[in-house]
């Protein structure tokens, strides 16, 4: 049963994927692979669908976050700016087909070597509930474009907007057994999906804790491995930074998506000098987010709730738990009326921007991704302290950086342990820039050139250009002149 985390009511119920649905979903994928009648499609016909698609799925946008925000508990307008960006995935990866180049390699000797990228073949995607399409299609779109089947599980949370987008995909043309999504949950159906040995490849968005157990599965099956993992972004704010800026940049880095993002900012550190200032003016910044928080239909509402009631109290738990550092805001969740629209918080998960101050970097709360509206708090002196304390966690995922000396962010920025380094802005995100992490944050990349390249793989083929002569000449390795040769080719 799919739960509406904002009301506590049910949406719909979908039927998980059995163990012979998942074997029957991949051999039909693997089947169609070897036909060809996508994997050897050329990159024309592809990018057309593509394109195609694109615009079957721009023209759904409102329908689909409306259903986003059911079924996570977003707020409406958050999943109206996201979702109205998706199509660019689809379009971004429909003109690297017609764009992109393959090429000839400066092989030695009279030989043409030209290299071409093939796809892999069935591929496995595993998505999370807090971007469920947007997660999604920034797998399926270069997937699908290097020529490959394509199988997702997406959230048990939040499973029918995949479900949606793979009606659509028919809709444009992609032929049957291209893309299947077989909902279920991760210990059962994931597991059979990632285990299964056609599949040649695993893309995930998860904790780093189902990483590894997944990342030990594929790696047994000697297939590639793709895994955007935990985080717990630092946003370092000097004291040159326009202060108003890095305030409203800061509350969205932390809260958008009730800080159900793996880049959220959680850990906030503020050069002393300005700490007071900033710290004044944030917590005017998120009081008034509070207040302004209702149903999440409603397009005024600020954050919506948290995505189940079991994730509300491991939150609740955390904050409970620390040892040090003190709560300035929030810390328990939400009981009330709305003072917005009298929207009754006590029926769903919501748990409110929540910020505490002094944590100590050994603190749970410092090292550990908290996935939700909580930050916290520390002061730093001096750039050397400020980028130490942003290291300081084994996560490396993204980080921000707010400051008007442009030496410092170049500087900084290169410093900081991190896959995304954002400079005066946070989580923006595009197809064409790589998305990834370091540290325990994953492995590989999402969107650009970089996966595509990691949804194929390199064929080099080697023609030999010279004459019959020549060939006679220079070839016979066990003739005359072999001496020669193994001088040649030794």
């Amino acid at each position: 049963m799919v739960v509406n985390p904002a009301t506590g009511e049910d949406i719909c119920s979908v039927v998980s994927a059995s163990s012979d649905d998942v074997r029957e979903a991949i051999h039909n994928a693997h089947t169609t692979f070897e036909s060809g009648i996508w994997s050897q499609a050329s990159p024309l016909a592809r990018s057309t669908t593509l394109t195609r698609l694109a615009r079957i799925l721009e023209s759904r946008v409102p329908d689909l976050a409306r259903l986003e925000s059911l079924q996570t508990g977003r707020v409406i307008r958050e999943m109206n700016a996201q979702l109205s960006r998706l199509p660019e995935w689809l379009d971004y990866y429909a003109a690297l087909l017609r764009t992109r180049q393959d090429f000839v390699a400066p092989t030695q000797g009279k030989l043409l070597n030209y290299v071409k990228r093939v796809p892999l073949g069935v591929v496995a995607l595993v998505t999370p509930f807090n971007h469920p399409l947007l997660i999604a299609v920034k797998k399926i779109a270069p997937a699908l474009a290097a020529g490959n089947s394509v199988i997702v599980k997406p959230s048990e949370s939040a499973p029918i907007s995949v479900l949606e987008f793979a009606e659509m995909a028919t809709a444009a043309g992609v032929p049957a057994g291209v893309l299947s999504v077989l909902p279920g949950y991760g210990v059962t159906t994931g597991t059979e999906i990632v285990s299964n040995p056609l599949v040649r490849k695993v893309d995930i968005t998860a904790g780093t804790k189902t990483g590894r157990a997944l990342g030990s599965i594929v790696g047994s099956n000697l297939v590639a491995f793709t895994a955007e993992l935990g985080g717990k972004a630092p946003l370092i704010v000097f004291d040159d930074a326009d202060i108003e800026s890095a305030v409203n940049g800061v509350a969205f880095a932390s809260f958008v998506a009730s800080g159900q993002t793996c880049v959220s900012g959680t850990r906030l550190i503020i050069q002393e000098k300005i700490y007071d200032q900033f710290m004044y003016r944030f917590l005017e910044k998120v009081k008034g987010i509070t207040r302004r928080m209702g149903d999440p239909s409603n397009p005024q509402s600020t954050m919506g709730s948290i995505i189940s009631h079991h994730h509300l109290e491991r939150i609740e738990s955390m904050v409970k738990r620390h040892t040090t550092g003190n709560v300035l805001l929030g810390g328990s969740r939400m009981t009330g009326k709305s003072l917005l629209d009298g929207f009754d918080f006590s029926k769903g998960s919501f748990f409110p921007p929540t910020i505490i101050e002094n944590v100590h970097t050994e603190d749970e709360l410092w090292r550990e991704e908290i996935f939700g509206p909580v930050v916290v708090v520390k002061r730093f002196s001096d750039e050397a302290e400020g980028v130490d304390l942003a290291n300081a966690c084994k996560y490396g995922l993204g980080a921000g950086i707010w400051t008007n000396n442009l030496s410092r962010a170049h500087r900084v920025a290169a410093d900081i342990e991190a896959g995304l380094v954002w400079v005066n802005t946070h989580h923006r995100n595009d197809p064409s820039s790589p998305w990834g992490g370091m540290k325990e944050s994953g492995i590989g990349r999402e969107n650009g050139v970089e996966a595509f390249e990691a949804y194929s793989q390199s064929k080099s083929t080697i023609v030999n250009v010279a004459s019959v002569e020549e060939t006679r000449q220079n070839d016979d390795w066990f003739g005359d002149d072999g001496d020669g040769l193994v001088k040649r080719y030794g």
